[in-house]
C-alpha cells in the first residue's frame, strides 16, 4: 500500500486558484496603483480572453480608473462613464505590474492582455493552454450585479445568515462552502484550511451540524480568511503581489499530504477527486477515521485502513 500511496503523493492534481484572500489583495494593491489614474490602451494579445461583444472593447482607452472591488473571486475595474472591466482569473490566471520601460519577464505566450498606464502596465497572464481566465466590458452597474453568483460574504455576514447558508442544501460542508452561490471566494485552499480550523470532517452533512458545530465553523471562517488576507498584506510588502497560490507553506494541512499536523503532529490525509483533492487531519478532524479515496479504496479493497492508527 505504501508504494501505491507514495506515487500518488507527489501528484499535485490542483492547480492555485486565487480565492478570498488572495483576491482581496490583488483589489488593494490595484487600488494603489490605478485608482485615479488613465487607462491609455487595453491591449488584447489574446483575442479569446475576451468574453463580451458590447461595449466594444476599445471604448475604455482613455478612461480614468475610479474604483476597484471584487465580486466572489471576480475582479473590477470601474472607470469613467459607468464602464467597468471584470477579469475572472479561473485557475491559472495572474495579474503582474511592470514598471516604464521594465522588461515583462512573462514567456509571450503566457499574456493575455496588457493594460498600459503613464505609470506602468498591468499584465493578465495565464499559465494554461485551457484559457479559462477571461475579461468583459460590462456597462452599467446593473448588469455588473448581473455576475454576482450571490454567496454571502463570509467576513461580514451575521452568524444567522451564515447558518441560513450552510442549510440552504443538504450537502458536505466542503461542497457547501465552495459554492459561490452560497459563500463568496472560498474554494478548495481555504476551505481546506477553514475546517481543519473547525474540526470538523469535510464530509460532514451541512444538515447534521449541531449549533455547537456551526459556531465553531462560522468562526473558524472569519479567522482563517481573515488571518491569511493579513498574512499576505504583510507578505506583498506594500508591492504588487507576485507570488499568488494556493499552497503557501504556512498552511495547516492544504497541499500537506503526509505532512505532520501542525497541532496533533498526525500525517495529513486527502481524498483525490477529479482534479482536485480535500486535505485533512484524521486525528483532529474524523476522530481518527480515514476518509475513503474512491480510487485507491477501490484498488487496495481490503488493505485499505480504517484508521489513523491503522496506518
Amino acid at each position: 500500500m505504501h508504494d501505491v500511496r507514495q506515487g500518488r503523493a507527489h501528484c499535485r492534481l490542483e492547480s492555485s486558484v486565487p480565492e478570498l484572500p488572495d483576491v482581496v489583495v490583488y483589489v488593494e494593491s490595484l487600488a494603489r496603483y490605478l485608482v485615479g489614474r488613465r487607462l491609455d490602451r487595453l491591449r488584447l494579445v489574446s483575442p479569446f480572453v475576451l468574453r463580451s461583444v458590447t461595449p466594444p472593447v476599445e471604448q475604455v482607452n482613455g478612461l480614468v480608473v475610479r474604483g476597484a472591488h471584487r465580486i466572489g473571486k471576480r475582479i473590477v475595474l470601474e472607470l469613467d462613464d459607468d464602464l467597468f472591466l471584470v477579469l475572472h482569473l479561473m485557475i491559472a490566471g495572474r495579474l503582474r505590474w511592470r514598471e516604464p520601460g521594465a522588461k515583462p519577464g512573462i514567456g509571450p505566450r503566457l499574456i493575455l492582455a496588457v493594460f498600459e498606464f503613464e505609470h506602468g502596465a498591468l499584465y493578465f497572464t495565464e499559465a494554461s493552454s485551457k484559457k479559462r481566465a477571461s475579461l468583459q466590458v460590462v456597462a452599467g452597474r446593473g448588469r455588473l450585479f448581473d455576475l454576482d453568483p450571490g454567496g454571502i460574504e463570509p467576513l461580514d455576514a451575521p452568524l444567522d445568515v451564515f447558518r441560513a447558508a450552510l442549510g440552504k442544501e443538504n450537502h458536505t460542508v466542503k461542497r457547501v462552502l465552495t459554492d459561490p452561490h452560497l459563500f463568496s471566494g472560498i474554494g478548495n485552499a481555504y476551505s481546506d484550511e477553514i475546517l481543519h480550523a473547525a474540526r470538523l470532517s469535510p464530509l460532514k452533512l451541512t444538515q447534521s451540524l449541531s449549533e455547537e458545530d456551526v459556531a465553531r465553523l462560522y468562526e473558524a471562517t472569519r479567522s482563517t480568511l481573515a488571518a491569511w488576507i493579513a498574512r499576505l498584506r504583510v507578505e506583498a510588502e506594500g508591492r504588487f503581489p507576485e507570488k499568488v497560490t494556493a499552497f503557501r507553506a504556512g498552511m495547516a494541512v492544504h497541499g500537506r499530504f503526509k505532512q505532520p499536523c501542525p497541532v496533533c503532529g498526525a500525517p495529513v490525509q486527502r481524498i483525490v477527486y477529479v482534479e482536485n483533492e480535500c486535505n485533512y487531519c484524521a486525528r483532529c478532524q474524523t476522530g481518527g477515521r480515514l476518509l475513503a479515496d474512491r480510487s485507491l479504496s477501490r484498488l487496495l479493497k481490503d488493505d485499505w485502513p480504517r484508521s489513523i492508527d491503522e496506518l
